[in-house]
């Protein structure tokens, strides 16, 4: 799009049209998409339409429309978190990300969809309902960046926004069928994260392909003094990563983090990628990634989040939550200091034990999702290859695990499943080796669109089901003006 930009074959305002005229025709069968700003939106277009007449873009993403999960704030527009009694919480000012992006120029359109304050893998919430997945809207589209990771694969908005605690990025870009990244916890400045010395939660890009994402994440990175866990660093660390050696490039790879229960067609697809990707590559061997009480871990330290953001002073009522939530401030009641202060050393046991274990490892293959997608109706998994799932989440031990190193992660998508649903790739880096994680996805993304097996899928949206009768939501696309026509030749392709 910014190449178009640039030479004139289409504007801003040309982009926009289209994506609004194609969230308005697919949206009601995904709902994706919640709140929008199509009047500012379009003044925004014109301007930016404007500085690229005259030649003075005012930033790298000038011109382009993105998607902001509806858990961080745009000023003018609610932020929710899903929930019904957040429904008049109109933010006064743009989250960090978010104005970081629009200096950068980005034109921010709409929300997305998202689980109640983001707690769980299915996008659905009493607000504004169920996000369908494009590629059969019966089935999920994650969480809980799930609207966002369903207009990326819809192609309505090039870029959009994520977070990621167990796994709320990956996740449902693996779902969907694009590309989800979850940095380290000093690359992207996260000011309103409840437990500010905490690198569990982190904010990050989604986009449908690795140029995409990196033109974004040159906009959002950075220190900001809000956050300590960031530090000032060289604006340019994301500048020119090039496409690693695949022939040098040393993967270690596990197909269930340890020991954790896998759907057979899970299993299958994994290997299959495993096997695509190891003739071309140095070393590829198997790596054993039980590093630890890993589940108990993540278990004290995600409710010591809940809690902080929820009940920190012991007090709250539960009746104001949704079940999940409750659940997590519950489990966070149950703990102890002592339980606490174990969480925080094993998260350091694992941490160096990953690092020992994986030494001599550029990157670390695993799949991203356990089971193939279910329906939308099911909150999640209650058992996994016969084993029973103990809590709601516990199906994303997959990536939560990974949350617990504090280091990078990636999810690309590799082709389809058994179930014709795309499957995603999860990669693993070193504990501040975002650069090399980056370089080595940009690598494996060329192998992956070499071959019919692996290649990213495109969803045939005229082709959806009409959306499940009790999918409902109050705003489920935004209205197109009488008076706007929209070019159909102008396609929602590349941001870049």
């Amino acid at each position: 799009m910014i190449a178009g930009f640039r030479t004139r074959i289409f504007t801003p305002s040309d982009v926009l049209e289209a994506c609004l005229d194609r969230i308005a025709r697919y949206n009601p069968s995904i709902n994706a998409m919640t709140t929008f700003c199509i009047d500012r939106a379009r003044a925004e277009a014109a301007a930016s339409t404007e500085r690229w007449a005259a030649g003075t873009p005012c930033g790298p993403l000038d011109g382009l429309p993105i998607g902001v999960k509806d858990m961080q704030d745009v000023a003018g527009l609610p932020t929710t978190n899903g929930n019904p009694l957040m429904r008049g919480n109109i933010a006064k000012q743009d989250a960090l990300i978010v104005a970081r992006l629009r200096q950068a120029g980005a034109i921010v359109v709409a929300k997305t969809n998202v689980p109640e304050f983001g707690a769980g893998g299915n996008s659905v919430n009493p607000v504004w309902g169920a996000t369908g997945n494009p590629y059969d809207p019966r089935q999920i589209a994650g969480g809980s960046s799930g609207g966002s990771a369903a207009a990326l694969a819809a192609s309505f908005l090039p870029l959009c926004t994520g977070s990621d605690t167990g796994g709320s990025l990956r996740l449902p870009a693996a779902l969907c069928g694009v590309v989800g990244y979850r940095p380290s916890g000093d690359v992207v400045a996260h000011p309103t994260r409840p437990v500010g010395w905490s690198v569990i939660s982190v904010l990050g890009p989604m986009a449908r392909n690795m140029d995409d994402l990196l033109l974004m994440l040159r906009s959002i990175h950075g220190a900001d003094a809000g956050d300590p866990l960031t530090v000032p660093t060289d604006p340019a660390r994301f500048d020119d990563i090039p496409a690693a050696d695949l022939a040098r490039l040393r993967v270690g790879y596990s197909e269930d983090f340890g020991d954790l229960p896998i759907d057979p067609q899970v299993r299958a697809a994994f290997r299959a990628r495993v096997q695509a990707i190891a003739p071309h590559v140095a070393t590829c061997d198997p790596v054993d990634m039980n590093l630890g009480q890993m589940d108990r871990c993540f278990d004290i330290l995600r409710a010591e989040s809940f809690v902080a953001a929820f009940d920190p002073t012991g007090e709250g009522s539960k009746d104001q939550f949704g079940p999940h939530v409750a659940t997590n401030v519950e489990l966070g009641r149950s703990f102890t200091f002592h339980d606490r202060a174990w969480a925080h050393l094993e998260q350091t046991r694992i941490l160096r034990t990953f690092k020992t274990r994986t030494e001599g490892y550029d990157i670390i293959l695993l799949p991203t999702v356990p089971v193939p997608a279910f329906a939308w109706t099911q909150s999640y998994p209650p058992q996994i290859d016969g084993t029973d799932m103990d809590i709601y989440y516990r199906w994303l031990a997959l990536t939560y695990r990974g949350s617990l190193m504090g280091g990078p992660a990636i999810t690309l998508p590799t082709g389809a499943g058994e179930d014709g649903l795309p499957f995603g790739l999860q990669i693993l880096g070193r504990l501040q080796g975002d650069r090399e994680l980056l370089s080595a996805a940009l690598a494996l993304e060329g192998l992956f669109a070499s071959s019919p097996a692996t290649r990213p899928q495109i969803p045939d949206l005229d082709q959806l089901l009409p959306p499940p009768v009790d999918l409902k939501s109050p705003v489920t696309h935004p209205p197109v003006a009488p008076d706007a026509t929209p070019d159909h030749s102008v396609q929602v392709g590349s941001a870049v």
